[in-house]
């Protein structure tokens, strides 16, 4: 699949420079470089937001009687 985008001088000599240098072999590089580095931000923004979802929810305490049951429940989980 091909798509055209139109982008300002500015940027085109910037990424025609980065793909002369060695730091990517193409545009196209370049480009997917930049959707993977998106996904991995967005990755990033929702692990951050379940994190302090967790933080700001109300508290169970950890103990090892809570670490066994939340094994015993995976294991039961994974039978046929």
């Amino acid at each position: 699949m091909n798509i055209n985008i139109d982008i300002p001088d500015e940027m085109r000599v910037y990424i025609e420079v980065q793909v002369m240098t060695g730091t990517y072999n193409s545009i196209g590089e370049y480009f997917l470089d930049l959707v993977e580095q998106d996904k991995k931000r967005k990755a990033q923004a929702k692990l951050e937001m379940l994190l302090l979802e967790g933080i700001n929810s109300d508290a169970q305490e950890v103990t090892p009687e809570y670490w066994q049951n939340l094994r015993n429940q995976a294991i039961a989980h994974q039978r046929f």
